[in-house]
């Protein structure tokens, strides 16, 4: 066991050794801890009920996936599958190496997948990835500090009226912000995009044109949606600063990945709640999505026999989901009494908030267009611009990348 386990920390590992009689498929993934392993249990129990494969499975750490992705792609050396994050799709799309899975994979399949995740993969009729895991966005709660401010936790707030009542009051009486914003672009920009594209939906907007060419932001609902934002630190209901000061014990309430659950299921900083997140009273429910789909590269001897071993994996969404803590990307999963009796309560507005998760644009050009949205977005939060002009600027940012492709 210790052998097998310095092997997988070395990045690869294999489930068998082919013989003459087998086909091997080879999957590159950047799961680790009981992910990987739970990974690893699947992908022996399809070589034990499909005794004519082999799964070679390698690890491969997150920050060199994609790049290792797109370099093998121009050398052709790809593995037959790789799986990773979903935002990944259209820039290995871009690579002109991935395969139609629509073909290989029932059409009951895919009709059960919530259809916003296929976006990413969908593209001039055919489907070239598979959702194989997925997370949401909903909001967390101290519920000492909410108790602190004379509210009760198990009644949080439904709307953005509500949220900026609750957080003033939760600021008058514990001296703390109610509500975190994530305000910093760092390295990327997707914090603050990521978050702010949850308002931006609510609120009735959209964030590119439907053919994902132009920004769509700079809208009354864009408006309005960084508008609640600006109000919101300008009432000092939230802080200007590196995000984590909900996570430090230092704001009462953020909106927070599905993922943190898992996190301080054993040791959280403080007795907290998970609630489904505030949106305007005359708007309505949205979150955003994360997760892993899976692809095949038409450079693979065997793009069948790969989609096929997906289609199964897809099919194991419930052992899968219980297993690793990641949300089905099956509706019949999510929806049925076995996977709803197993699960965490504090995970239930995640799960909840599925039907209302929505694709990020599926544009290889996204990275850079999530930056420059978000610097505008900083400089209208720390007040160096108006919202307007912020939007109009991050506008005319957006456009000029997208137009030069």
């Amino acid at each position: 066991l210790t052998a097998l386990m310095a092997i997988t920390a070395c990045g690869s590992s294999g489930t068998s050794t082919p013989t003459g009689n087998t086909t091997e498929l080879t999957v590159w993934h950047y799961w680790d801890g009981n992910n990987a392993q739970a990974f690893e249990r699947l992908a022996k129990d399809y070589e034990r009920t499909h005794p004519q494969f082999a799964l070679k499975v390698v690890t491969v750490p997150g920050a060199d996936l994609l790049t290792k992705l797109q370099t093998a792609a121009a050398s052709r050396t790809l593995p037959d599958i790789a799986i990773g994050d979903l935002v990944w799709v259209p820039r290995l799309a871009g690579t002109g190496r991935l395969a139609d899975l629509k073909p290989h994979i029932p059409a009951s399949t895919w009709n059960d997948i919530y259809p916003e995740m296929l976006k990413f993969g969908s593209s001039g009729g055919k489907q070239l990835s598979i959702p194989v895991s997925a997370n949401t966005l909903a909001m967390m709660i101290n519920t000492d500090l909410y108790a602190k401010a004379g509210l009760d936790p198990a009644k949080p707030p439904k709307t953005w009226e509500e949220l900026s009542a609750a957080a003033a009051a939760i600021k008058d009486k514990t001296g703390k912000p109610g509500f975190e914003l994530y305000t910093q672009p760092g390295d990327s920009g997707e914090g603050v995009t990521w978050n702010f594209q949850v308002n931006l939906w609510q609120a009735g907007g959209e964030f590119l044109t439907p053919d994902n060419t132009k920004a769509a932001f700079n809208s009354e609902a864009g408006r309005k949606a960084l508008g609640f934002w600006v109000d919101l630190i300008r009432e000092d209901a939230s802080p200007l600063g590196p995000w984590g000061a909900f996570e430090k014990g230092a704001a009462a309430s953020a909106q927070e990945g599905s993922w943190m659950v898992g996190i301080w299921k054993d040791k959280p900083p403080f007795p907290f709640a998970a609630a489904p997140i505030p949106y305007p009273a005359d708007g309505k429910p949205a979150t955003n999505m994360g997760g892993e789909q899976a692809v095949v590269f038409s450079t693979s001897q065997h793009v069948k026999d790969a989609a096929a071993f997906l289609g199964w994996f897809s099919g194991q969404s419930l052992g899968w989901s219980k297993a690793t803590g990641f949300l089905p990307t099956r509706q019949s999963v999510a929806g049925s009494a076995d996977y709803l009796g197993s699960l965490d309560p504090l995970m239930k507005p995640f799960v909840e908030a599925l039907p209302t998760a929505r694709a990020r644009p599926a544009t290889p050009l996204y990275p850079q267009v999530s930056m420059a949205f978000a610097k505008e977005v900083e400089q209208a939060v720390h007040g160096k611009k108006t919202v307007e002009a912020a939007l109009a600027d991050a506008e005319r940012e957006v456009n000029a990348i997208l137009a030069a492709g």
